[in-house]
């Protein structure tokens, strides 16, 4: 079964951060109290399902974990959004949606790259 892992402090944001180089990622930001969000976080978790050796899945929390939201559209240069998926490939955003435009379909010709 495929996994994601959440972050919900800077240093693990910071760790994973320093491992991108070489490797496929996807962050997914996700609002607990945005239907929109849920609906968005299904079709995350089914293509995490369908592709479990695509690339290291990561889930943020933005209102629970904000700091860590924040770094993260800093640290990309992608304007913060909730939902929202950014693929990583070797470092580099390669990819990214939110709210609608994020679909299981979307996501994995995104890993396709």
């Amino acid at each position: 079964m495929a996994e994601w892992r959440e972050l919900t402090h800077l240093d693990e944001w910071n760790d994973v951060r320093g491992r991108l180089s070489g490797r496929t990622a996807v962050i997914f930001k996700h609002s607990t109290i945005c239907p929109i969000s849920a609906d968005a976080w299904r079709e995350f978790q089914e293509c995490v399902s369908q592709r479990p050796d695509a690339a290291e899945y990561y889930v943020v929390k933005v209102i629970e974990s904000r700091p860590v939201s924040n770094q993260i559209a800093q640290d990309l240069g992608v304007v913060h959004q909730s939902p929202q998926a950014i693929v990583i490939r070797d470092a580099k955003v390669v990819w990214h949606a939110s709210h609608r435009q994020i679909t299981r379909d979307a996501l994995a010709q995104a890993l396709n790259g």
